[in-house]
């Protein structure tokens, strides 16, 4: 492994030798370091020693190798898929990688990212964007209404009773039709973070999901008018990998299993699973152009960002840098290797838990978000460091996103270029953050003091808080309703603006890339499977209290069966010894049975987490369920061994079948 020392500690040490590289060179580097003593020329240095140990590789070779900073200040150039093993030098190496690609020690990514986009930018390549449009769009859903729609155990088994009846036309449907969405109209562009504010029932929720093919399939809720990205509608790619709808209901192993005695993965394996499934954050077609065209221009790299790009071009590795990278920027150092836990098990925090949904997400290469309310139960200083990083991804990285949140403090409002409020199924507003309070304002309203921007717009549509708000005093204050304001915005430049641009078809000359996913699945069933049995290995040794317990608990019984049927004497056919015979087989069956269920419930409560692995297609149902039941059969079939030895014999069932 070829090193080149920045000091002469690894000298004293021994630990490491300068190979291909010149001593004169890395002594003159280290002079000059302890002469100019400056930070910022330290850091110079150490990169130009990482640039010089990545010299002696040829552009095919280089396109392997990282320079890392070593644990004794060495530059270090190692094969990136050495940084998917589980030693740890391995995570040594991604966390300096992160460190170092940051150059921050706070968790912001502000930096980075205007480094890749600059660096991207000077050799000419474009980034693929998504822009999605919406267009008449509408939703509706068929609801009880009156008395009929309290949760009552009366009205619950009726409903399934008419539901039946319904269904083979017997009786006529009691349900009443409600439209949720109202014919919405709205493009949302690529590098601009567009906030999604509204009153509770608005449709906020239903809207993020329509715009993210999760309707699609969904029976119950009927979507009208037309969602396109880049042009084209969601039966000509994969909206599930195209897109992120990231719920605000945290779904987590340990959060739904209430076993005592059952601990499940930590934040870190969470977040690893989830990137192995998703497949690489940067493609690698992405960084081997970089690097061709770097060198054909004569331009000189910048190793930490270099080693960062490469290390996310990997795809399908058990443990990546977009991991470390993802718990960085969410503030989740801490509780890393921390278990989530859940009301019985001590786990992680509820805000920790609720950062751990959002980078469960975001930490694939999708370029479409859609948080929904990803605030709750998080306080200010943590939702305005989540919301500037991900203003940082869509602005420079020229993502797409639509972000939901619940009362945002001012300091985060400020951090959204475009906003979108929603009341009653409509669109009250959409355009830049600047232009929405000239907008009320023309109507007669203003924003008070001491006042928060984003608290009128959620007030401003109410009945009961409308008033405080109305400064207009030429005429007396009327209620103003949802529909006056909706077809004010349609009458104004702004909304006239969107329905003129939504008329004229969607240029593909605008996406340079296809940033459209085609395949179903980021990994081949082979892959996808190994990583689905990984992590179910990991659960049985974490559980293997629970497997010990049960083997100890099979051997007791089978103990007090043997000593009740001590040597039975089963040669005369009578019917005593056929009832006694028919007991401790009837018994030892239904043991066996209900020792398993313990299993089950694991199963069933593990289900909403497989459900929503499932939909956004982590893996495919067979191989998110083949590995839970392979990793299953050798244990139960230890355990019905361990019984019929102990039993078996000492019962004095004999050991011929004829007999």
């Amino acid at each position: 492994m070829p090193r080149i020392h920045a000091d002469s500690f690894a000298a004293q040490t021994g630990l490491g030798q300068q190979d291909d590289v010149t001593g004169n060179a890395a002594a003159a580097l280290d002079c000059s370091r302890r002469s100019i003593g400056s930070p910022a020329d330290v850091e110079d240095d150490f990169k130009a020693l990482k640039r010089q140990a990545l010299e002696q590789y040829t552009l095919s070779q280089r396109k392997r190798k990282v320079a890392v900073p070593g644990e004794n200040q060495e530059a270090v150039v190692i094969d990136i898929d050495r940084l998917a093993g589980r030693t740890d030098s391995a995570r040594f190496y991604r966390q300096a990688i992160v460190a170092a690609a940051l150059d921050s020690s706070e968790s912001d990514n502000e930096r980075l990212v205007r480094k890749l986009r600059e660096r991207l930018e000077r050799v000419g390549i474009r980034l693929p964007t998504v822009e999605v449009r919406f267009q008449d769009l509408t939703a509706d859903v068929d609801v009880y209404t009156g008395s009929r729609a309290l949760p009552t155990i009366i009205n619950a088994y009726r409903n399934v009773f008419e539901g039946l009846l319904n269904k083979f036309g017997l009786l006529r449907g009691v349900k009443r039709p409600f439209r949720i969405l109202k014919g919405l109209n709205g493009i949302l562009r690529p590098g601009r973070l567009t906030l999604l504010l509204g009153p509770p029932g608005s449709g906020r929720s239903t809207l993020l999901k329509a715009l993210a093919g999760q309707l699609e399939h969904d029976k119950a809720i009927r979507v009208g008018g037309e969602v396109t990205y880049n042009g084209e509608q969601f039966d000509s790619f994969v909206p599930e990998r195209t897109a992120a709808y990231i719920s605000q209901i945290d779904t987590h192993l340990a959060e739904l299993t209430r076993n005592v005695d059952l601990a499940e993965l930590t934040v870190r394996e969470t977040i690893d699973f989830a990137a192995r499934c998703q497949g690489a954050r940067i493609h690698e077609r992405v960084v081997e152009e970089l690097l061709r065209r770097e060198q054909e221009m004569g331009v000189d790299p910048d190793p930490d960002l270099e080693a960062f790009l490469k290390a996310l071009s990997l795809s399908g590795k058990r443990h990546s840098v977009a991991t470390e990278y993802i718990i960085r920027i969410l503030g989740l150092e801490n509780a890393a290797d921390t278990i989530v836990g859940n009301e019985v098990i001590r786990g992680v925090s509820g805000g920790q838990r609720k950062r751990l949904t959002l980078g469960e997400m975001i930490v694939g290469p999708r370029r479409v978000l859609f948080p929904d309310e990803i605030s709750t139960g998080l306080d200010s200083a943590t939702t305005f460091s989540i919301v500037r990083s991900m203003r940082n991804i869509v602005n420079v990285l020229q993502a797409t996103t639509l972000m939901a949140l619940l009362q945002p403090t001012p300091e985060s409002f400020e951090l959204f270029d475009d906003i979108l409020l929603m009341a009653e199924g409509h669109i009250v507003f959409y355009g830049p953050r600047e232009e929405v309070m000239p907008f009320f304002t023309q109507l007669g309203f203003e924003l008070p003091p001491r006042k928060g921007v984003a608290d009128f717009l959620q007030e401003v549509t109410s009945r009961k808080d409308q008033a405080q708000y109305w400064a207009d005093k030429s005429r007396p204050y009327r209620y103003v309703p949802v529909e006056t304001f909706v077809r004010a915005f349609q009458e104004s430049p702004r909304g006239q603006g969107i329905k003129a641009e939504l008329r004229t078809p969607y240029d593909p000359m605008q996406a340079p890339e296809d940033a459209l996913v085609r395949t179903k699945y980021a990994l081949p069933p082979a892959k996808v499977f190994r990583a689905c049995l990984s992590r179910d290995f990991i659960l049985v040794k974490r559980n293997s209290f629970l497997y010990a317990f049960r083997t100890c608990q099979t051997s007791f019984v089978a103990f007090v069966v043997a000593t009740v049927f001590f040597r039975m004497r089963l040669k005369a056919k009578t019917l005593e010894n056929a009832n006694l015979y028919l007991g401790i087989l009837f018994y030892s069956i239904v043991h066996l049975m209900f020792n398993g269920y313990s299993e089950m419930a694991i199963t069933v409560q593990t289900l909403p987490v497989f459900f929503k692995h499932r939909d956004n297609l982590f893996f495919p149902a067979w191989a998110g369920s083949l590995p839970t039941a392979l990793l299953r059969l050798p244990y139960s079939l230890l355990e019905s061994a361990c019984y019929s030895c102990i039993v078996y014999y000492v019962v004095g069932l004999s050991p011929w079948a004829d007999r």
